[in-house]
Parts: C-alpha cells; sequence; structure tokens
C-alpha cells in the first residue's frame, strides 16, 4: 500500500510583495493571502489554544509528546536557553540603556521582520487510509511522531523544538511541532538570533522533508509491522498531492462511472440481443416452404411483429450504445484536459513560489545591507566625535606653544624646532605660532 507524506511549514505569503501591492488597492488594507505563520505572541497563543484543545478543555484525544501543557512558556523557555547568554554579552557592550534589550522573547514578538516561532505539521496517509482504522490502532502513530521529532532535530541542529503535540481527535492522526530555528555568528546584535530564513530555505526544506520522509515509512512498517510504501512527492511541494482529491476531477470520475454504468447496462442489452438474434434464425430455419413457389416461406402476422420489434430494439441499442461511446471518449478528454490543466497550475505555483522565495532572499539581503550601513554610520559619527576631539586638543597645544614662544624662552624655542624637524609641526602650524607672536608685539608696540 503507498501512503502519502505531508510536512508543512507554516509561512506569511501576507507579507510578500505582491500581498502588500493587493492590500493597498484593497479597501480593508487587507489580502486573501493566508497567513499561519508564528509571528508574535498572539499568534503563539492561538496555537496553544489550537493544538493543546484549550477551547473546549477536550484534551482526551491529544497527547503532548515534549513540552508541557502551556506551549507559550515552552517556547519563553527555550528562548532562555537558547539566547540568554548572547543577550548578555551584547548587553554588556552597549554604552547606550536604550540599546539593551531586556527580554529577547518580547523583543522579537514586537519585531515585525521576524517570526517568534515556527509550527510544523506532519502527516502520514491520508483521510481515505485511516478513515477505517481503529483508534487502538491510530494512537500507535505516538512511536512513530515521536522519532519524527528526534530525527528533525538532528537533521536540523539549528532547529528546537519547544512542544510537540499529537491530534487522534480528528480522522487522520497528525503531528503539530512548535520550535525555534537560529543562527550562530552573526556580526550584527545578538551572536546567536531567531533565522527562520536561514535555516528554512527552499533547498534546505526539500532535504528535511527528504530525509523526514524516509525515516517515517521505516519507522510505520516498523511500529505496525506493514510493508507500506511512499507515494511519489509532487516537486515544488512540500506535502504529497492526490489529484482525486481535485473537485473537478471527483466530479468528471463521478460522471464517468455514471455513464460507463450506461454502458454496461446497454452491454447487456446487446447480450440479449444476440440471443434473441440466434431465436430469430432458429425461426427463419424452420419456416414452412410455400406450396405455389419454392422460393418462398410462409410467416405468420405474430412472426413479423416479433422481427420487427427485433430490428426496432438492434437499432435503438446500437444507437445508443455509439453515444455512450461516444460520451465516454469525451469524459476521457476532459480528464486528460483536468490533468493537463493542473500541471500548468502547478508549473505557474512553482514559477510563483521561487520568484516569492527570491524576493524574500533580496529583502533579506537589502535588510542587512541596511543594517551594515546603520553600523558604519554609528561608526562614522563616533570617528567623527574623535576627530573633533583631537581637533581642539590640537588647537589648545598650538596655543600652548604659541603662549611659549612668546614668552621668549629658548627653551620653548627649541623644542617648538624639534617638532618640527621630526614632522610633528607642519609650516602652517609654525607661521600660526610665529604670525601670533608678531601680532602680538605689534599690539604691545601700539599700546606704548
Amino acid at each position: 500500500m503507498e501512503l502519502s507524506y505531508s510536512f508543512h511549514l507554516g509561512n506569511d505569503k501576507n507579507k510578500t510583495k505582491n500581498a502588500k501591492k493587493q492590500a493597498k488597492i484593497n479597501n480593508s488594507n487587507t489580502t486573501s493571502y493566508s497567513n499561519n505563520a508564528i509571528q508574535n505572541l498572539q499568534q503563539l497563543s492561538k496555537a496553544d489554544k489550537h493544538n493543546l484543545r484549550k477551547y473546549d478543555n477536550d484534551t482526551n484525544l491529544i497527547q503532548v509528546i515534549k513540552g508541557s501543557s502551556s506551549l507559550v512558556e515552552d517556547t519563553r523557555n527555550l528562548y532562555h536557553e537558547l539566547f540568554d547568554e548572547s543577550l548578555e554579552k551584547y548587553n554588556s557592550k552597549q554604552t547606550r540603556t536604550d540599546r539593551k534589550i531586556k527580554d529577547y522573547f518580547s523583543h522579537i514578538s514586537n519585531d515585525k521582520e521576524h517570526d517568534l516561532a515556527c509550527e510544523i505539521i506532519i502527516e502520514l496517509g491520508d483521510l481515505d487510509f485511516w478513515s477505517n482504522v481503529s483508534l487502538n490502532e491510530k494512537v500507535k502513530m505516538e512511536k512513530v511522531f515521536k522519532e519524527q521529532v528526534e530525527v528533525l532535530e538532528l537533521i536540523v541542529p539549528n532547529f528546537k523544538v519547544a512542544n510537540a503535540t499529537i491530534h487522534f481527535d480528528e480522522l487522520s492522526p497528525h503531528l503539530h511541532i512548535i520550535g525555534v530555528p537560529f543562527k550562530d555568528n552573526c556580526k550584527r546584535g545578538l551572536e546567536r538570533q531567531v533565522g527562520k530564513s536561514t535555516i528554512f530555505t527552499k533547498e534546505t526544506l526539500t532535504m528535511i522533508q527528504d530525509k523526514m520522509r524516509d525515516h517515517c515509512i521505516v519507522s510505520f512498517n516498523k511500529v505496525y509491522e506493514s510493508n507500506c510504501t511512499l507515494k511519489i512527492k509532487e516537486q515544488g511541494r512540500n506535502e504529497d498531492i492526490n489529484v482525486l482529491n481535485m473537485k473537478n476531477y471527483t466530479n468528471v470520475k463521478k460522471e464517468k462511472k455514471k455513464y460507463k454504468e450506461h454502458l454496461d447496462k446497454l452491454n447487456r442489452k446487446t447480450d440479449k440481443l444476440s440471443n434473441n438474434t440466434n431465436e430469430i434464425n432458429n425461426m427463419i430455419d424452420n419456416l414452412k416452404v410455400s406450396k405455389l413457389n419454392k422460393d418462398n416461406f410462409i410467416i405468420s402476422k405474430s412472426q413479423v411483429e416479433e422481427i420487427k420489434e427485433y430490428l426496432d430494439l438492434t437499432k435503438s441499442t446500437t444507437s445508443d450504445i455509439r453515444e455512450s461511446n461516444k460520451v465516454d471518449s469525451i469524459l476521457n478528454k476532459y480528464e486528460n484536459d483536468l490533468k493537463q490543466h493542473k500541471n500548468e497550475v502547478d508549473i505557474l505555483e512553482r514559477k510563483v513560489s521561487i520568484r516569492d522565495d527570491e524576493i524574500e532572499r533580496l529583502n533579506t539581503i537589502i535588510k542587512n545591507q541596511n543594517d551594515k550601513i546603520d553600523d558604519l554610520e554609528d561608526k562614522v559619527d563616533k570617528l567623527q566625535e574623535m576627530v573633533n576631539n583631537l581637533k581642539k586638543l590640537w588647537d589648545k597645544f598650538i596655543m600652548f606653544l604659541q603662549n611659549k614662544f612668546f614668552s621668549n624662552d629658548e627653551k620653548y624655542e627649541e623644542f617648538i624646532d624639534d617638532l618640527y624637524y621630526k614632522d610633528i609641526l607642519n609650516d602652517k602650524d609654525i607661521d600660526k605660532i610665529q604670525n601670533n607672536y608678531r601680532n602680538k608685539n605689534r599690539n604691545d608696540d601700539f599700546e606704548l
């Protein structure tokens, strides 16, 4: 048996360039794009209520396999574990109080550029597979999902799981994982920071899903003592898509089934006609020869009516069969057209996804460059301040030498000469000192 495998990472398509452009032209300034990313504390709280069934207090059919009954606190504690050391180091370097970060969890929750956490949903098998499976059999998936959590942290060492919860209260058991991706050795800000766009890229997600798929089916076969395989993964998606789930396709299949049944009915009718043909042939073979003309046969009125009925039925059935075959051909063409249309849509979706990923990558580069520019501007300001201070100090030094030169103290004259010959003072500095001396003498002469 083939099973589908789904690995879905929550995204925020409403933040893409296209979504923002669409929002500007809508009266509500919003878009219809989905956003199942966890960008702040409010969205994390919603995930907490949904995943742990806090909205109806019905926790009988959920199983927490990592973390506690508070998804928010699990994530907050993970933030302390991951970032406190880096945060303390960062704050110790800040000379300005307003640049210090009191709590990194709250800081990221209020930062619109970063996601506070990530949610991953994993599912093995679709509704058709699980619909006739008992609850006792479903709960065996706990061991499979536990191994999925362990494998995920091994495959992605820069992603740590805060909470993992299994839902058995829906037709298909599935796993909700809440975790935090992080990046190290950052040049600006904290040395360790949250980093969804760095850890989860189009390339890494493909690698992660491939490895997770392989581990999952092995775990499943071991737990359920089966020999199942996985359905082929469709390119450009992070989940298996079954064409039978397409609404239009399903309707066409129903129509095709209906006409197939009609065709079968007509085929049975044809079989009946075939039997009637044998009867007609026997009847003809047994017709009596006319006494007046041996080339003519005697046939009764009832036999004539029987033959006419047979011919009408044959004509009608043949026409219906041809029409049904024509409809079946049309349906097959329609089905093929739908498949072709689906392929074209998939190609366009992949192109849009690639474009959005590229835009997101470029936005990240622009943001990093802007951060570097801000950092360089801060450094320039500090250097300018140092230059101004040095200039003031140098002016004071020149003024000091001017006063000493004016005092006619020979040792200072030698000191000034020494500074000049060692290229500490230049011609401009000497002129300034001497001019001040001459001006001072003129003023003295005038006073006399």
